[in-house]
């Protein structure tokens, strides 16, 4: 039977004290825009107050929840940014599952 080796730390304690401060999220200013809230109003009044999303959670409730205008292909992947056609109506859960996997995606290229 082998032993497994460990290797020695590179890193060295840290001196600094103090609390480590992360700066608050901050929209983009497109998102703030006329332009794309008149979309989405128009998109909602279209469609519904529900989540689009086909891999949705069926436990969880598609109405009366929080709804975010996703980009189906992102605007960091070339997508059209008032294009009714490139924007799904997702909750959170939805959204946060479907950017974490273009992030990704875009990671590996």
């Amino acid at each position: 039977m082998q032993k497994l080796r460990t290797l020695r730390t590179k890193l060295r304690q840290s001196t600094r004290t103090g609390t480590l401060t992360v700066k608050p999220k901050a929209a983009d200013p497109f998102y703030l825009s006329a332009e794309w809230k008149s979309l989405m109003r128009a998109i909602i009044k279209a469609r519904g107050r529900r989540c689009q999303d086909e891999q949705h959670d069926p436990a969880k409730p598609r109405e009366g929840v929080r709804l975010y205008g996703d980009h189906i292909v992102e605007i960091k992947d070339s997508g059209a940014k008032l294009d009714p056609a490139n924007v799904l109506l997702r909750c959170a859960p939805c959204h946060g599952r479907k950017t974490a996997e273009a992030r990704a995606e875009r990671a590996k290229a």
